[in-house]
């Protein structure tokens, strides 16, 4: 557990439909995903995707974040979304959510990527101050008009990489 301003913050798998729920209504009612019309129905979905490791950071018995990473795919150790509860940012929850996906995709993968919306300029800043580098740009890729920005962490190349030494 992570102390954050004299609260506990715990991050653990998601563990039940009620949870999910929580998370939909987190990312639903959030950017980017308002621009991009993603409603509370879509995140439900999302959020019942068994084929994503989904994460909640719990504080006080409450879910203030999630993380959705895929460790398999295109790009693999890619973290799919992240979301904290308006509440809660600006406390340490997205850094600490963060550093979690990058501990366990670095257990297995020497690269990290994420996508952020180019309109989302906050997030990316907070990326690039974690140490992401923009890597592309994915044009007209989720909504015409706006672009997705590609973004990775490395810790060394594919083929030096051995299980998170190099």
């Amino acid at each position: 557990m992570v102390e954050i301003h004299s609260n506990r913050l715990e991050i653990r798998k998601i563990a039940s439909d009620a949870e999910a729920k929580i998370c939909a209504e987190i990312m639903s009612s959030s950017e980017p995903w308002i621009t991009y019309r993603f409603t509370y129905e879509m995140a439900l979905e999302y959020f019942m995707n068994k084929t994503f490791e989904i994460y909640v950071a719990m504080s006080s018995g409450k879910i203030v974040g999630f993380l959705v990473i895929e460790k398999e795919g295109t790009f693999t150790g890619y973290i799919k979304s992240i979301g904290v509860h308006t509440a809660w940012r600006g406390k340490g929850v997205g850094k600490h959510l963060m550093q979690y996906a990058e501990d366990k995709i670095f257990a297995v993968k020497p690269n990290v990527f994420l996508c952020v919306s180019s309109f989302n300029t906050e997030a990316k800043m907070f990326y690039e101050k974690l140490g992401y580098e923009t890597i592309g740009e994915l044009k007209d890729f989720l909504l015409k008009g706006y672009s997705e920005i590609l973004m990775r962490k490395s810790i060394s190349s594919i083929l030096e990489f051995r299980g998170g030494k190099k």
